[in-house]
């Protein structure tokens, strides 16, 4: 088998950080979201990974990346001109694709559950296609499918008004080579997109031998500030151990699970895990709380700080109030306030500088 990322698309809900990169570079843990995907596609023994990504961000993909080396992968990039639907990506990528079977994996996803047993069930049935599902509290916003209780597919809504199922479809997918000859005859959505659900639907009118799998563990859309911040969060509660690399001063509390990267120095500081700060830090006086993750060369001197993402080389001082459900850009800069509010909840896009006046 291959496997197939998107990592293309504008990322406008995670806008202003995607003015400046691609929304999938975005680290959950001080890992991009991406790395995630690329880690479980690996790990279900698949290493021949294409990766579809956009004119404006596919060189920082590619170079952040790499060659797939570091995964245990070899990995191919090719480019999508415009954001014209999933099923256009697969067309796109078909040269590369080849007559193989393969794992479709959107780059923004996060899933708990691994790809084994999926990947088990499409061979072991030889399946035309078999779609990862979830259990959500709001379908109407989701891709909904209607199945029975063998767990055939019988159709698949876009967004209903009356959603069929509380089912909605995962970004993971798995396909045989003959979703290229039906997204070859495939014609645009009224949204102007070639859509992988029609591409599915299109097999089951077909019936053709198409399932779904419900997953057990959690799923993670970070598309937005709030569920990045909802994914950063599962992510340390799940995975963070306790490592300290850097230089903590006896005058500091270091309470539960924080991995403390090598470098940094910490001085005067509380800090209450799950918390993972990287590299070649600068911490002082400062009360970090739980599930905040700091990106490497980061500066954060009198202040307070909990259940925020802050990015690479950001520096924020003497900001005498709590920082809380934030997201700080690489980079960015953040001054103090003239005055007190109890606490502030930002989403500052790469190299701001901010004053609170």
């Amino acid at each position: 088998m291959k496997a197939l990322i998107l990592s293309g698309g504008k990322g406008t809900r995670l806008r202003p950080l995607t003015y400046t990169g691609a929304k999938q570079l975005v680290p959950v843990c001080n890992k991009p979201i991406l790395w995630y995907g690329i880690e479980a596609i690996v790990a279900a023994g698949i290493t021949d990974i294409g990766i579809v990504v956009s004119p404006e961000t596919g060189e920082e993909v590619k170079g952040k990346t790499g060659d797939g080396e570091r995964f245990g992968a070899r990995i191919t990039y090719l480019v999508q001109d415009q954001p014209a639907g999933l099923a256009h990506a697969v067309k796109i990528a078909q040269p590369f694709l080849g007559d193989v079977p393969f794992v479709m994996y959107l780059g923004d996803n996060l899933i708990q559950d691994s790809l084994h047993r999926f990947c088990h069930t499409f061979k072991s049935r030889q399946l035309e296609a078999l779609t990862l599902l979830k259990s959500v509290p709001n379908p109407k916003a989701f891709g909904v499918a209607e199945v029975d209780a063998s767990g055939k597919i019988l159709r698949l809504v876009e967004k209903p008004e009356l959603p069929p199922s509380d089912l909605a479809l995962v970004g993971v997918y798995f396909f045989s080579p003959i979703i290229h000859e039906v997204i070859a005859d495939l014609k645009p959505s009224e949204r102007g997109e070639l859509e992988i659900t029609d591409a599915i639907q299109t097999l089951i009118d077909l019936q053709k031998a198409v399932e779904a799998q419900q997953l057990e563990g959690w799923w993670l859309d970070t598309g937005k500030k709030d569920d990045l911040l909802e994914a950063n969060r599962i992510i340390l509660d799940a995975y963070t151990n306790c490592s300290v690399s850097g230089d903590v001063d006896t005058q500091s509390r270091v309470i539960g699970r924080v991995d403390v990267g090598v470098g940094t120095r910490i001085i005067n500081c509380t800090i209450r895990g799950p918390v993972i700060i990287g590299d070649n830090c600068h911490l002082e006086n400062c009360f970090i709380g739980p599930y905040s993750s700091i990106a490497d060369n980061v500066t954060l001197v009198d202040m307070d700080l909990e259940h925020s993402v802050i990015l690479q080389g950001a520096r924020l001082e003497n900001i005498h109030h709590r920082i809380v459900d934030s997201l700080i850009g690489q980079k960015a800069s953040l001054k103090p306030a003239s005055y007190r509010p109890k606490a502030v909840r930002l989403m500052i896009g790469d190299d701001c500088q901010i004053e609170l006046v």
